[in-house]
């Protein structure tokens, strides 16, 4: 087996680092459609998924908002059930919150049970499958990932000049991450010219992950510049956990960490450019859902955090943009409360196919199909040195509750501990958006009934159970 290089997150020293606004980035020329019939009229599907991208990164995204935002529907209100790389893809591989798919933090990939997944499913039903980029934290390079066909998976995860399992061979791959993965998936979207079925791409991008290195193209890139929100500038934080209270990072290190993620995602907008040229000359862009998201958001300093893992808004809210023409997804916001396990079920209900294994989740195709919460969960492992602790948060369509429990994930990944609740937080989000005003924090027994603490509570309970 062939050992990543030292330096694979390190770009060609002889490449120049030239700045390059997005406004000088180069377009592709529009093809002529050349157009075939098929057979099989099921829609093609697209995952686009990035890395710790959280929202309000659209500036870098211009030309996927011209597409996804203007022909497809965006999501408003959708979210990581959990903020962590490898339970959020098992989520939106199985469609099931991480206490049922039982893969909790991204040490264990052999927790998720394969056979739930909808690649899976898709596969079995006659979908050609691939996976182009991340896949699943610590997977070893040399295993095939199941039920694709094909694929081009990358790990460990890195910018420049990656480890790839390359349909079975283990080998170094120059160039930059989101270029080379691309490249991948647009050669397999391109051999649907000659294989009738419908095809599932999983295209999954080390951007905007730390630590950020743009492709060198884009190392200069001019950025916005940023005034940070009330979030990052919180001064009294004794209504907030412990661990929080300490947290220092400052307004100055969020912003430089925004533009450190907005260079690299510059790539991912190109990407997206390039995919969407490639649908319209096969005349396939009609009936091709296309899905993009991220697997969590991130902080950038908001209540002292420059992570994910915590139970906010910019930890937890997602970017989340849906296309589909021919099935009526055709512009506009959908303010449903959404999350990752909606994934799995809307590809197969897209697909017309009927899930052999249980969802938490349900279809977003489905416009009357809504919920008034949903559920968000985290546990403290072992890669966090600090005591973070093991959570767990109720998400409404106006409010939200949180609980913090006594536990942590053993060395197998698995939770130990009492699960004691040790602290509390909730939030009016239509008054306090920004979180900063926990109404538990010295309330009385009275107040909390008021606010309806006691049903939340038991709502919590039971959806953890669910």
């Amino acid at each position: 087996m062939t050992k990543a290089i030292d330096s694979g997150d390190t770009p060609p020293a002889s490449a120049p680092h030239t700045a390059a606004p997005v406004a000088s980035r180069a377009t592709s020329p529009t093809p002529t459609p050349t157009r075939r019939a098929r057979s099989d009229k099921r829609p093609n599907i697209l995952l686009v998924l990035t890395d710790d991208q959280p929202k309000e990164t659209d500036w870098a995204l211009r030309q996927t908002a011209d597409w996804l935002g203007g022909s497809g529907v965006t999501f408003a209100r959708a979210h990581a059930n959990t903020p962590l790389c490898a339970p959020s893809r098992a989520s939106i591989m199985s469609g099931r919150y991480a206490h049922n798919h039982g893969l909790l933090d991204t040490r264990h990939p052999a927790h998720l049970d394969q056979h739930t997944t909808v690649q899976r499913q898709l596969h079995e039903a006659g979908y050609r499958t691939g996976l182009f980029g991340k896949y699943l934290n610590f997977w070893r390079p040399g295993t095939n990932p199941p039920h694709f066909d094909e694929w081009l998976l990358q790990e460990p995860v890195a910018y420049y000049n990656g480890h790839y399992n390359n349909n079975g061979t283990v080998r170094n791959i120059k160039g930059y991450n989101t270029t080379v993965i691309k490249d991948r998936a647009l050669d397999f979207i391109d051999r649907s010219r000659t294989d009738d079925r419908p095809w599932f791409a999983y295209v999954a991008t080390r951007s905007a992950h730390e630590v950020n290195i743009p492709e060198t193209k884009y190392a200069h890139a001019r950025v916005p510049d940023w005034d940070g929100r009330p979030s990052v500038f919180e001064s009294d934080k004794a209504d907030k956990p412990p661990f929080l209270r300490k947290a220092n990072h400052s307004f100055e290190q969020g912003k430089a960490l925004r533009e450190r993620q907005l260079r690299t995602l510059l790539s991912v907008d190109d990407a997206m450019r390039d995919f969407h040229d490639k649908l319209r000359a096969l005349g396939q862009l009609d009936n091709t859902l296309v899905l993009f998201t991220s697997d969590h958001g991130l902080c950038w300093g908001d209540h002292g955090w420059l992570r994910k893992s915590v139970p906010y808004r910019p930890s937890l809210e997602v970017p989340f943009q849906l296309s589909w023409p021919a099935g009526g997804f055709t512009g506009g916001t959908d303010d449903r409360l959404t999350g990752h396990v909606d994934i799995a079920p809307t590809f197969l209900d897209a697909a017309g196919i009927t899930p052999d294994t249980p969802h938490d989740g349900h279809s977003l195709l489905d416009r009357g199909n809504d919920r008034d919460h949903l559920l968000a969960e985290w546990w403290w492992n072992r890669q966090d040195k600090q005591p973070i602790h093991t959570w767990a948060s109720y998400i409404g369509k106006s409010e939200q509750y949180t609980e913090y429990y006594r536990g942590r994930l053993d060395a197998d990944g698995r939770p130990k501990g009492s699960g004691k609740v040790i602290f509390r937080e909730y939030y009016d989000l239509r008054a306090d958006p920004y979180q900063l005003t926990n109404r538990l924090h010295g309330a009385s027994t009275a107040e909390e009934r008021r606010l309806g603490v006691p049903g939340l509570a038991k709502g919590l309970a039971a959806a953890r159970l669910s």
